[in-house]
């Protein structure tokens, strides 16, 4: 696994998305490239400041309400 690979997945990375083979080699190539730090630094500052905006700013029930069934309606699964 190169960078770009490592860099595209980040976000399923940090999120535990990937299957338990691409997590280990993800690791193991963090482990051994400080070229790619910069990113996970940044991704998971990103991904602390979302969790921390969301426990201070919970929207209301009815605005979270809509947004997920216009997501679920769009093809995410919730």
């Amino acid at each position: 696994m190169d960078c770009l690979d490592v860099v595209r997945q980040l976000w399923e990375y940090l999120d535990g998305e990937l299957t338990d083979e691409t997590m280990q080699e993800i690791r193991a190539h963090l482990a051994q490239c400080r070229d790619c730090h910069p990113h996970l630094d940044f991704e998971r500052a990103f991904l602390d400041a979302v969790a921390a905006t969301r426990r201070e700013h919970a929207a209301p029930h009815l605005v979270r309400r809509k947004v997920l069934a216009k997501l679920r309606a769009a093809g995410f699964e919730m």
